[in-house]
């Protein structure tokens, strides 16, 4: 089972929303704390009894006030029993109910022109406490001083604070919810881009580097670490390819003495072994011509249809000692280019690996721009058609050669710009697909 891979939209969402509730909690409660410690104390009387105070106040036919006893100003007098208020309009017209404080009674015809305050009483059940309103009543606006249901200012703030701070904290997570991903999507550009810069890297494409100047300076690090290990890399395998250019280049005299000695041989033994020193003669000069093109070979028009009749004429004589035949079959053709010197190695190589694993007829047919080599053997299943251009791959434990003649060819057509495929010949053989671009010239493989 695969673990899910982390991600960090839910940790820069989810963190700073409890760090933001956090902080407002504590902010909130440290004014709450700070405005209870400037307050003088005292009791207040809630505002939510002066409207059902003014709406027990009706007026009586001859346009004087009077209260009656509304279902409201009930419940609101079980709750408060010791309420009390006064009710003026503006012509002067007054009514009280309950037990109005001496302190307030001079306030009777007095009240024109006060439309608010907030008075409070050193003890709860003084009735000093009031709240001064205007309100719209069944008798029309009045101006009414009311005792009613107390409070204190500490339960006062903590619930303003409440009614403020949750709006604040739901306003707050909607917008980190909304904001948090695109800044993060913005933020992290740099590292897409990166990321498709790496995927343009192979083994073919030496040099390249990720771009430092487009990533947070957090990821700076990362990228500096992946440039610094595909700098060794690229070290490593230089220091290869010059030993393997290096070796190939001193094997090719010994080599050749090789094969001048097996052509002189007497005894048809030595003479027989002619094919794997033209073989490994091809290997070496296929290593040489990987050095060549990738430092930037030859690149000269390549006649396919004369470069295959030169290729079969020279393997012809061990592929009759072999008891091999070979013919070349030329259709309509298209210019490419490249290195000549190398596409007849990798020919030379297909022909003389169909001569040996094949049957004993090979064909190389030329048209368009590709070369095909056929042979009438027991061809290559389709589940190895990829697997032979691996190196040292054998399709069976005990089949003489390397391994490495395949592999050469295809890194040969890769850098001509073309590719190297497997198919299945009418008679049942192996078809091997030299396809080249048209005009097409070796590939730098620093640009690929």
């Amino acid at each position: 089972m695969s673990r899910r891979q982390p991600t960090l939209k839910w940790p820069l969402i989810i963190k700073p929303l409890i760090f933001q509730l956090l902080v407002l909690l504590v902010a909130f409660f440290a004014l709450l704390m700070l405005l209870v410690r400037a307050d003088s104390g005292g009791f207040y009387t809630l505002e939510t009894f002066a409207p059902v105070a003014a709406d027990a106040v009706h007026r009586k036919p001859d346009g004087s006030l009077e209260v009656r006893m509304t279902a409201a100003l009930i419940e609101a007098l079980k709750a408060a029993p010791d309420a009390w208020f006064l009710a003026e309009d503006d012509q002067g017209r007054h009514v009280s109910y309950g037990n109005v404080p001496s302190a307030y009674a001079s306030l009777v015809g007095g009240l024109a022109g006060i439309t608010h305050g907030d008075v409070r009483g050193r003890e709860q059940h003084n009735g000093l406490a009031i709240v001064v309103r205007r309100h719209s009543s069944p008798a029309g606006t009045l101006t009414l001083v009311a005792h009613g249901e107390q409070d204190t200012l500490s339960w006062q703030m903590a619930l303003a604070a409440n009614v403020v701070a949750i709006p604040i904290f739901l306003l707050l997570a909607l917008v980190t919810l909304i904001s948090t991903p695109l800044i993060v999507r913005r933020a992290l550009v740099g590292v897409a881009r990166i990321a498709d810069e790496a995927r343009r890297i192979s083994g073919n494409s030496r040099g390249n580097r990720l771009t430092e100047a487009a990533v947070p300076v957090e990821i700076v690090p990362l990228v500096r670490a992946v440039n610094e290990a595909l700098d060794r890399l690229d070290e490593e395998h230089e220091r290869q390819r010059r030993f393997v250019a290096a070796a190939a280049h001193e094997l090719r005299t010994p080599i050749a003495i090789l094969r001048l000695k097996v052509d002189a041989a007497e005894n048809a033994a030595s003479r027989s072994l002619s094919i794997d020193v033209a073989r490994l003669g091809t290997l070496a000069e296929q290593l040489l011509d990987l050095h060549r093109l990738e430092e930037g070979g030859p690149q000269e028009p390549i006649d396919l249809g004369r470069l295959a009749k030169r290729v079969a004429a020279e393997l012809a004589p061990l592929l009759i000692e072999m008891e091999r035949s070979v013919s070349v079959s030329l259709g309509p053709q298209q210019p490419v280019q490249g290195d000549p010197g190398a596409i007849e190695r990798v020919l030379s190589n297909l022909i003389q690996n169909a001569a040996e694993h094949g049957g004993r007829q090979v064909v190389v047919r030329v048209h368009g721009s590709c070369i095909d080599v056929e042979d009438n053997g027991p061809g290559i299943p389709v589940d190895d058609r990829e697997r032979v251009f691996e190196p040292f791959h054998r399709l069976r434990p005990r089949q003489t050669g390397a391994g490495l003649g395949l592999n050469l060819v295809k890194q040969v057509m890769e850098l001509h710009g073309g590719q190297v495929t497997i198919l299945e010949s009418p008679s049942g053989g192996a078809l091997i697909r030299l396809q080249f671009a048209a005009g097409s010239a070796p590939v730098d493989p620093g640009t690929k």
